[in-house]
């Protein structure tokens, strides 16, 4: 056997969780061929990675690159940072299935998290949207979930709080279909409209399709702030019911009222529910800071009927007042103002040019520029912008941070966002090599450890069958890199830096990375649900 490649001399880090070892890797038409010792062996390619770490490609399972991956360039970002797999529509968000009459309602209602929709795109279902990704030139390659919200919405709009039967056959409809056309599960946003008006009763009536499935959901919970407990137990009810696998997407506990306390107490709720056979799993983004939709910062029932009511809403004095006295002193939902005051919430993306110069400021900034109270602020800034505005907001504890990821069982995401202007998070850019610079280098998880978290645990989440390890007849999705060498450029201020310190990254066998450069390599692919 000619191998194409064979990778000399690295220590081997197979995605298993165990230590590393010494062994050559050979790769033949895309996949693992043989890991051991080739020294005999012959290959069309060799590269000497003595001294090096050789992993599988890492896999991010909550991304929201659903209309940013048809844009030039898209990929680059992810493979400096050793990402060869990710999955988008999370959060209940997904670009698709989105047709019919409200689609222009959930395309604005996403801008602010995906970007605007690419022209490439089609939307109308997922069978569809998947179609349109697969004629793209994939740097990486592509899963998706479908969203929840976007499937409630394009049922029922954003201005129902209460579904009738035919609003739940609509949805029962989508998500079979959109499961059929090969979307990898179904993702909850219960802290975004329309999502977050479902009671637990009626969440279960419309996941119903999923019971006894396998198939997985994961949730955005409906708070993750003061009622983060509650919230979590809710999911750990739901997925008792439906018997099928939950991943709680970036758990956290916001705000320094609930650090140290919720987070390790979630944790200690979830292992006893696996216990008595609930299938539920985490995952985390290792930042203190998240990045979502301003509007985010409001009750939720503020948003009922759609971004055009909540905007003209916005400009009426007494729906300005209202909301005002519940987010003084409301804790029955997400109060992130409260929680985390205003100083550690900034606009990081408008649409508006006279806007412009107050992006990656905090609303207490701009409220001081303007001269204006921060409430009237934020409302103003949202009602100019029809509430097409981004936020970055510093929420959690950093010791939270270090417990969730050192828990054996948590997958490490990014949950990047892609809006089309203004400043992104950082964790776009640097996720996935901040995990190891920050966190594997000073002590807080071993090397082999933090490389099953972001390639054979996320695989086996989202039952990517052939991802996620690095033995013969699996994909050859490889990274090569020193540790000492990864390095996170981006920052808050200036985030659009690509990561540094991936040597060679491969993609289905082929070097998309290779001696630290791009090559014109495109060798993705869609990944579908496999059905039995």
């Amino acid at each position: 056997m000619i191998f194409d490649w064979i990778l000399r001399g690295g220590t081997v880090i197979d995605g298993s969780g165990k230590e590393g070892f010494l062994a050559d890797v050979g790769i033949l038409d895309g996949k693992i061929a043989a890991v051991g010792d080739l020294s005999g062996a012959q290959a069309k390619s060799t590269l000497d990675v003595t001294g090096r770490l050789v992993t599988p490609g890492f896999i991010d399972i909550h991304r929201h690159a659903d209309a940013a991956l048809f844009r030039e360039g898209f990929g680059d970002a992810e493979l400096f940072q050793g990402l060869t797999t990710i999955v988008n529509g999370n959060c209940g968000l997904s670009i698709a299935p989105s047709g019919g009459a409200f689609q222009t309602d959930i395309f604005d209602y996403l801008t602010s998290v995906t970007g605007r929709p690419e022209e490439q795109m089609r939307t109308e279902s997922m069978g569809s949207y998947l179609q349109a990704v697969k004629e793209q030139r994939l740097a990486v390659n592509i899963g998706m979930l479908t969203g929840g919200g976007t499937m409630r919405a394009q049922a029922a709009g954003f201005g129902v709080q209460r579904l009738d039967d035919v609003h739940y056959r609509r949805i029962h409809a989508a998500i079979e279909q959109a499961l059929a056309d090969g979307a990898l599960g179904v993702s909850l946003g219960l802290g975004y409209a329309p999502e977050c008006f479902y009671t637990t009763e009626e969440l279960i009536r419309a996941l119903a399709p999923l019971q006894n499935s396998g198939i997985p959901i994961t949730v955005h919970m409906r708070q993750e702030g003061s009622g983060v407990e509650a919230a979590l137990e809710e999911m750990i009810a739901v997925g008792k019911v439906l018997h099928t696998p939950v991943e709680i997407s970036h758990l956290k506990s916001i705000g320094k009222a609930n650090w140290h306390r919720s987070t390790p107490n979630m944790l200690r709720r979830m292992a006893r529910a696996r216990e008595n056979g609930v299938e539920i799993f985490c995952d985390a983004y290792p930042y203190t800071a998240g990045s979502t939709q301003l509007i985010h910062i409001l009750p939720p029932e503020c948003q009922e009927g759609g971004l055009d009511a909540l905007s003209e809403n916005l400009r009426k004095p007494s729906f300005r007042a209202q909301i005002r006295r519940r987010m003084e002193t409301g804790s029955d939902f997400e109060n992130i103002s409260l929680l985390v005051g205003w100083e550690n919430i900034v606009a990081s993306s408008v649409t508006r040019p006279e806007n412009k110069i107050y992006e990656g400021r905090s609303i207490a900034e701009i409220a001081a520029m303007q001269q204006k109270d921060p409430f009237d602020c934020a409302f103003d800034l949202l009602a100019d912008e029809r509430c097409a505005v981004s936020m970055i907001d510093f929420i959690t504890a950093e010791e939270d941070i270090a417990a969730i990821l050192q828990d054996d069982t948590t997958c490490v995401i990014s949950d990047a966002t892609y809006p089309t202007e203004g400043l992104v998070h950082p964790r776009v850019y640097g996720t996935f090599v901040r995990l190891f610079e920050r966190y594997v280098r000073a002590g807080v998880l071993p090397v082999c450890k933090a490389v099953q978290k972001v390639t054979g645990l996320p695989a086996a989440r989202l039952r990517l069958s052939v991802k996620g390890r690095l033995q013969p007849g699996m994909d050859a999705d490889i990274n090569v890199f020193a540790l000492e060498g990864l390095h996170e450029a981006g920052t808050y201020q200036e985030p659009r830096q690509l990561a540094q310190g991936m040597e060679h990254v491969f993609v289905a066998g082929e070097p998309a990375i290779l001696h630290g450069k791009r090559r014109p390599s495109f060798c993705g692919k869609v990944l579908e649900r496999v059905k039995f």
